[in-house]
């Protein structure tokens, strides 16, 4: 579906709320605009109501260009909750724009991802796990739910967890993604400690994990900042991957990161 702007706000911003809005920005005298427009109309035809594209004639709504920043045409933003959620320049393949849209369109699922999201952070995890299993039932792909859901099972079931977290290329996933990975890892090794080198370090360090999977936050990362000061590059310089991932893992505003921030630093550092 394809319709052309009169009331930007109304037909854009608001109705993004419900559903994505591709814009595309253009004028009677760009040929690529030209080259570019049967392309997203072909793909709006086709997209059984995952988005819309709205056209808006720059020349007609200057100003609405110049709020979005339009300096050159064709460019295509696409809306989401009123939002600018991304933009290309430029007449693209049709190929090219599959991709693109592939990448930035948002789950029609969102809402449920969101829901799942809060109560992850509520620690709310068994509420929360069968929303993102139903998530993924119908969108296998969607890397945002499965890294949500990896959250969801890395105590209970780490290596469920750091399968799911594998082959996921969303650069908006990637730093959590790695983070949960490394401490899968750390967790399975409490039950297969063979794995690890033979060191007067290994006890702290299997400590370390111990706290980890028992969720002592501050026990953990006051053991593997030790180790980082006694034996930096034990296990491959695992304890510096621990603490950061478990920064990432509670957040940064976290108290317990913001304590533990500077003595991490302090360790590597001298």
């Amino acid at each position: 579906m394809a319709f052309d702007v009169h009331d930007f706000d109304a037909e854009v911003v608001q109705r993004s709320h419900q559903i994505p809005v591709l814009v595309d920005f253009w004028a009677e005298w760009c040929g690529p605009c030209r080259v570019l427009s049967p392309v997203l109309e072909r793909l709006a035809s086709r997209s059984i109501g995952e988005w819309v594209l709205a056209k808006l004639n720059t020349e007609e709504f200057p100003d609405v260009a110049a709020k979005y920043g339009i300096q050159s045409i064709p460019n295509v933003k696409l809306f989401f909750g009123g939002k600018v959620m991304g933009e290309f320049v430029g007449a693209l393949p049709e190929r090219m724009v599959l991709q693109w849209l592939k990448k930035n369109l948002p789950s029609r699922n969102q809402s449920m991802i969101d829901e799942a999201n809060a109560l992850i952070q509520e620690d709310n995890l068994d509420r929360a796990q069968p929303l993102l299993e139903t998530i993924l039932a119908e969108e296998p792909s969607n890397q945002q739910a499965k890294v949500l859901l990896a959250r969801t099972y890395l105590f209970e079931n780490p290596a469920r967890a750091k399968q799911l977290t594998e082959q996921l290329d969303d650069p908006q996933c990637s730093e959590m993604s790695e983070g949960l990975k490394t401490l899968a890892r750390l967790i399975s090794l409490e039950s297969d400690s063979d794995q690890l080198p033979d060191s007067p370090t290994k006890r702290q360090y299997l400590g370390a994990i111990a706290d980890l999977r028992s969720q002592k936050f501050e026990a953990a990362l006051e053991k593997f900042i030790e180790v980082i000061r006694t034996d930096r590059y034990y296990d491959d310089d695992g304890s510096r991957k621990a603490c950061i991932a478990i920064f990432k893992l509670i957040g940064e505003e976290h108290p317990t990161t913001q304590k533990y921030r500077r003595e991490f630093s302090s360790a590597l550092y001298v």
